[in-house]
């Protein structure tokens, strides 16, 4: 059946005009008011940029019926409060060059008109120094003398009274309350130095202090402190500083980065902040995310609150009309100052952290806490005695029939001993078709790799208890099954999973030692694979050919409208070409070439250090476990493997205490 306005006559031409200023600032409500979260928003700005202390938020009905922000900055002269109220007008800015260095939350000058315009809107406001305050009704314009204390209070009544279509889009008391509360909260993570609290039909819903930040004092203890308030402790205790300063763009980064092992499934706690502004942009979020690509699992979301310092020149706010999306001059350098801030943090081993608290003295108040950054709680057991000094000798039978971890050809052999050895044509890498170019054959790789093991020396066994404090992941005990590796530290107990440890430990040499230098072997298609393309496909295709041909893959034009495949990578020749090249060419026409391109180089050689790996199954003397364990505490990453699973878990003599009753 067709629609009745498919029939429905012209409608007469109206002459154009003017629209009345209440309708303008009503048709800018709609941009800037979308729910009575935007007004916390945009009143709460306003508190900041007054040089407030300490805001409170006063809501009815999840805001509907009243939105109460009190502050106590310098407060609003009384000739300027009508001044307000009026269509951009603003004390933020006064010409171009402010507005393109603007540093306030608020510069555009039509929040307040617009909310007045869909509410009943009352300001009151003292300046310091004066013996009285000043209300002003803002629909009827009457202004007069009322007591307060310095600062501003800006009441919101009925929201959306004049637009009830408006009001019918809005959700339950409840959720809208929750997205204030998410606003609020937004703020607050940005500045540590001003308290807030947040009132809901009379009973305090939430309220965070401020953090006083004393001169010369580091303004990342304020940051911690203001993060586990808001965020909760279990935020801090999962999660790193990260603090990095580019040398070339002078842009800083720093705040929290979250543990692969606390990566969520939804990504509610990524808090990324711009010059003290809290925005959301494709740009900051991919480079926080590509910062975890060799350590997260699946398709888990990092957390993560991460604060930009640059120059306010090079990045525009004035681009939406909620200030909450921002345009950079120079996207790619923000994503990388972003990017290698959040790979320096991750990349350090935490394993090193527990030296740092095997170290601390023992007193009879209980063994050393463990670093809050790794989220274990200390042991209030009773103080063991230090242990007797022992020598671990390994057994000979385990001798004989354990293999050197760093003897990789060894490692590749098959677990059956009927099985012939393999030659140097079928190793493992060679079998998966994980080819390079003729200057880096599966080979030369695997011999690569075994020379990097056979420079890590065996450690002996520890002569006194000292020596064993020292290893943060302590000494080995025991291998289970052939999978997991037991070890003794000061802490407790420590369970290794040997093949995803050593996988990252050759994956990490691997790149060390091939570099980036070196193009990806591509395998000719005896058939071109041809796929009709857009005409960004084709663009791409032509304008990043080189880099292409370093991927192994050539995709050439065949048509105005079609792409030809004709050389994919040699690891990839049983895959689908078409599809291959389609995933490739958008992720160019997105990303930086060199991004993608290291992304793939990565994806091989995780595959090589895979097969390259110790196997499950294998049994490895007490030598061979301990020099495992001693290049995990030097190899960056080493807490998870290259699919993002954890290579180690600690249990403190608390847990195991637990497990057994102990002291109860």
């Amino acid at each position: 059946m067709r629609s009745m306005t498919a029939f429905a006559p012209a409608a007469p031409r109206r002459a154009i005009q003017d629209l009345p200023d209440e309708l303008i600032s009503q048709i800018a409500a709609g941009e800037v008011v979308e729910r009575p979260a935007s007004v916390v928003r945009e009143l709460v700005d306003n508190a900041l940029d007054a040089g407030a202390t300490q805001i409170t938020v006063r809501l009815l009905a999840g805001g509907v019926r009243l939105i109460a922000v009190e502050d106590d900055g310098c407060g609003i002269p009384r000739e300027e409060l009508s001044v307000a109220l009026r269509r951009h007008a603003t004390s933020k800015i006064r010409d171009l060059q402010e507005l393109e260095h603007v540093g306030t939350m608020g510069f555009r000058g039509e929040a307040l008109a617009a909310i007045a315009s869909v509410s009943e809107t009352s300001i009151l406001s003292r300046l310091d120094g004066e013996d009285k305050a000043w209300l002003l009704e803002a629909r009827s314009g009457e202004l007069r003398p009322a007591p307060r204390n310095r600062g501003t209070t800006l009441e919101v009544k009925e929201l959306f009274f004049s637009t009830p279509a408006r009001r019918k889009f809005l959700k339950s008391d409840a959720t809208e309350l929750a997205h204030c509360i998410e606003s609020v909260r937004r703020h607050a993570l940005a500045r540590p130095d001003v308290g807030f609290a947040i009132w809901h039909e009379g009973k305090l819903v939430e309220q965070w202090r401020a953090v006083p930040l004393a001169e010369g004092a580091d303004r990342n203890e304020a940051l911690a402190r203001r993060l586990g308030d808001v965020l909760g402790d279990d935020f801090i205790a999962n999660s790193i500083a990260v603090q990095r300063t580019s040398a070339s763009s002078g842009i800083t980064v720093y705040g929290r980065a979250g543990l692969p092992d606390a990566a969520r499934s939804r990504p509610d706690q990524q808090y990324c902040y711009v010059n003290g502004r809290f925005v959301r942009d494709k740009v900051l979020t991919h480079a926080a995310k590509s910062a975890y690509e060799d350590v997260l699992h699946g398709h888990k979301q990092p957390i993560y609150a991460l604060y930009v310092e640059m120059d306010p020149a090079r990045v525009d706010v004035n681009v939406h009309p909620t200030k909450i999306e921002v345009r950079f001059r120079d996207s790619r350098e923000v994503h990388q100052a972003i990017k290698h801030a959040v790979e320096d943090a991750l990349a350090a081993p935490r394993a090193a952290l527990l030296a740092d608290a095997a170290q601390a003295p023992l007193t009879e108040a209980g063994p050393p806490a463990a670093p809050a950054s790794l989220g274990w709680q200390p042991s209030t057991s009773p103080v063991r005695a230090p242990m007797a000094p022992q020598v671990q000798y390994a057994m000979p039978l385990q001798e004989a029939a354990g293999h050197k971890v760093n003897d990789l050809q060894a490692l590749w052999a098959p677990l059956c001993e009927a099985t012939p050895a393999p030659s140097a044509s079928t190793t493992p890498a060679a079998a998966t078709g994980l080819a390079w170019n003729t200057a880096t054959t599966p080979a030369t790789a695997a011999q690569t790799a075994t020379e990097i093991e056979n420079t890590t020396t065996q450690p002996s066994a520890p002569d006194s208890p000292s020596a064993d404090t020292t290893w943060p992941l302590g000494r080995a005990v025991a291998q289970i099954h052939g999978v997991y590796i037991l070890a003794e530290n000061a802490q407790g107990m420590v369970v290794v999973d040997m093949h995803a440890a050593h996988e990252r430990i050759v994956y990490e040499r691997l790149k060390e030692q091939l570099g980036n230098d070196q193009p990806i072997a591509s395998q000719p298609l005896l058939i071109p694979a041809t796929f009709a393309a857009t005409p960004q496909e084709v663009a791409t295709a032509e304008a990043h050919a080189d880099t292409l041909r370093v991927l192994g893959l050539e995709v050439v034009p065949f048509s105005p409208k079609t792409l030809a495949v004709r050389a994919v990578p040699a690891t990839l020749a049983q895959g689908d070409a078409v599809e291959l090249a389609r995933s490739v060419l958008a992720e160019l026409e997105q990303q930086d070439a060199s991004g993608v391109i290291q992304r793939a180089r990565n994806e091989i050689l995780a595959t090589m250090a895979c097969h390259g790996a110790v196997r499950a199954n294998r049994r490895l003397t007490l030598d061979e476990m301990n020099a495992l364990l001693r290049q995990m505490e030097t190899t960056e990453r080493s807490d998870q493997c290259n699919h993002g699973r954890p290579t180690w878990r600690q249990l403190s003599m608390k847990e195991l205490d637990g497990l057994f009753l102990r002291g109860r």
